[in-house]
């Protein structure tokens, strides 16, 4: 066996009345997980040799020791941080030991119970009124730090008893984020704002109002804050990103896991107690904002739903846009940006509210997001600003600078890649198939991809217009409601603009897209181009969708150039479109069985489609033989 550190002998009932005792060494006894709401917490029966605790928990992000069974009965662990703290509103109430951070030094399996420990409860008064702090209530930790003796303007919501924030804790201690739980009511925390929301309206059975929220973060972790009603009124204008606040007497609950992402089992409500002071000592000690930058370019690759940290020059700013939600008949205001970085790729970043309307993108300022929405459709991602995300114009820091120089010395001009193009891309290969192997794909939940060389068939073209929704991930009709306004259904919201959209007909059931946007007074006019057309194999023939990056490649034209044809030459036109007649290519093929009121097909859609490499596809050809003949098993 091993040698065992020895513990430290009678320190329990001195921690317990406060004392400050620098890493002590502890056995555990016992483990137990309690359900508190839909978070879980871990309690421990801990020992000194002399007595035991059973008024001991871990902060919740230890939890994972005990998941991965390192604190089983017997171990020995040195604590590298605790605090202690009143559970009850009086001092007569219960003290319950939290660790913060510990150090196993024998795991259970190695040792066995160590003396013969008695109840806490038993401890002879002398133990017990050793080094007996002055202010009993308040929490006591080996990492508290001290906060200055010198008045600081504070802000409360006009309790007499808030007049400030040292008068209201009686102390000058800080205690880490981490350690915030409803068993410990008396704190005081020194965080950063990471992120603050804007002000959002709520309207339910119960009631109306409207909230903000803002991210905290300090040394020890993160956690998220929400102020209601007039707590909202009171400290919206207070708070800015990026300063230090000293905020106590806050209420915490369980987080609501649906509309947060940090990582802490709790969040905070600002109440009429709620009191915050800006920190105007120095710092030090509380991290500065991190910000975990990705190339533009990467974003294609990256998750739908997920959080992003990017920084691009704006290229482009597109106008306001106002509509109306017709279930919350809210009004909603969003304009679009166009951000670009040295990764030669460019994103589409939509920003809301007041934001959006009071952006100014002349100067083609650096933008820098934390917490970006990543947005998918049709393969194409883009970024929203959503609850959480920050945005900072022109940011000091090194890689604003270094893309504003890039940007001012002509970088921008060749941009390779639009992360936000509506191409429906997929990533890696794909099988290949023929058009007779592929009939029964598309029938499950997801659709199915795959590969295949094919032939384009002859197009002809036909017109029709019809108003389309003005969003630009919505081609769908909207009604003309006759007060200069349009309404989209799938958006659920009203327009005082569309688009028109035009088909051209291919056959009887192949066409050839082309959208033409307008804003209200008709004076600009976008051009995209979306075509349908049949292509076969050996085995069969289908009819295919092709998205506009895409169906400009194929025909060599941009939308612009195709459609100021079809205006002024038909027969040009007509040329374009028989171009690519009777030409191979090989396409990879998105394949999905979607149902029409009782008719149900399956529907293909072309994510890429490039010239024939003969040598590459003979490989294939040659694999594919020596598979059917079995001569790979001679």
């Amino acid at each position: 066996m091993p040698d065992i550190t020895p513990l430290s002998e009678g320190v329990i009932p001195r921690i317990m009345n406060g004392e400050e005792i620098e890493a002590p060494i502890l056995q555990i006894l016992g483990v137990k997980k309690i359900l508190t709401g839909e978070s879980e917490r871990i309690r421990i029966l801990i020992s000194d040799g002399q007595y035991f605790n059973s008024y001991a928990m871990l902060s919740t992000h230890l939890n994972f020791l005990c998941e991965e069974k390192q604190l089983k009965e017997n171990t020995i662990i040195r604590v590298d941080k605790y605090i202690t703290s009143i559970v009850s509103k009086n001092d007569a109430g219960k003290r319950v030991f939290i660790v913060m951070g510990l150090t196993v030094l024998h795991p259970g399996d190695e040792v066995q119970k160590i003396g013969e420990p008695v109840n806490l409860s038993d401890a002879p008064a002398s133990s017990a009124q050793k080094a007996a702090p002055t202010a009993t209530s308040l929490p006591s930790t080996s990492n508290i730090k001290s906060k200055p003796a010198k008045e600081n303007k504070s802000f409360s919501n006009g309790n007499s008893k808030n007049v400030n924030l040292d008068q209201s804790m009686n102390s000058g201690l800080t205690s880490p984020i981490a350690s915030l739980s409803p068993y410990h009511n008396k704190w005081v925390i020194k965080a950063r704002v990471t992120a603050k929301s804007a002000i959002r309206s709520w309207s339910n059975a119960r009631g109306e109002g409207k909230l903000f929220n803002m991210d905290l973060m300090d040394e020890s972790g993160e956690i998220r804050a929400t102020a209601f009603r007039e707590q909202c009124d009171k400290f919206y204008d207070i708070i800015q990103v990026d300063q230090v606040y000293f905020i106590s007497k806050c209420q915490l609950k369980p987080a609501n896991k649906q509309f947060s992402t940090l990582k802490n089992d709790f969040e905070m409500t600002f109440t009429n107690e709620t009191v915050i002071q800006l920190c105007e000592e120095d710092a030090t000690g509380i991290p500065e904002i991190k910000y975990d930058l990705v190339p533009i370019s990467q974003v294609a690759n990256m998750e739908p739903k997920a959080a992003v940290d990017v920084v691009g020059v704006c290229k482009e700013v597109g106008e306001l846009q106002i509509f109306t939600s017709r279930t919350t008949n809210k009004e909603f205001k969003k304009r679009d940006l166009v951000l670009i970085d040295t990764s030669d790729a460019a994103v589409t970043l939509t920003i809301w509210g007041e934001d959006a309307v009071n952006f100014d993108g002349h100067v083609q300022p650096v933008i820098l997001v934390k917490g970006a929405r990543i947005n998918e459709f049709n393969g194409g991602k883009s970024l929203s600003l959503g609850n959480g995300s920050n945005m900072k114009i022109n940011p000091d820091i090194p890689e604003g600078h270094k893309l504003r120089g890039w940007f001012d010395n002509g970088g921008g001009e060749n941009i390779k890649s639009s992360v936000s193009a509506r191409t429906g891309a997929i990533g890696g290969s794909a099988e290949w198939r023929t058009f007779l192997e592929a009939r029964n794909l598309g029938t499950g939940d997801k659709p199915d991809y795959f590969q295949t060389k094919g032939v384009v068939y002859l197009i002809k073209s036909q017109n029709a217009f019809y108003k389309a929704c003005p969003q630009p991930e919505c081609n769908k009709k909207v009604i003309d409601e006759n007060n200069g306004h349009y309404r989209c259904e799938k958006c659920n919201a009203v327009f005082p603009n569309f688009k028109f959209r035009l088909l051209i007909n291919v056959s009887s059931i192949r066409c050839l897209i082309f959208q033409f946007g307008f804003g209200f007074d008709f004076a600009t006019i976008h051009k995209w181009v979306s075509l349908q057309m049949n292509i076969g194999d050996w085995t069969s023939n289908r009819w295919v969708t092709v998205f506009s990056d895409l169906a400009e490649q194929l025909l060599g034209r941009s939308a612009q150039e195709i459609g100021e044809t079809m205006e002024n030459n038909p027969t040009e036109a007509e040329e374009i479109f028989a171009s690519i007649n009777f030409l191979s290519y090989i396409f990879k093929i998105r394949s999905k069985v979607e149902t029409f009121g009782d008719t149900t097909r399956n529907k293909l859609t072309v994510q890429s489609a490039t010239p024939v490499n003969y040598r590459e596809y003979n490989k294939h050809l040659i694999s594919t033989i020596k598979e059917l003949t079995g001569i790979n098993k001679i």
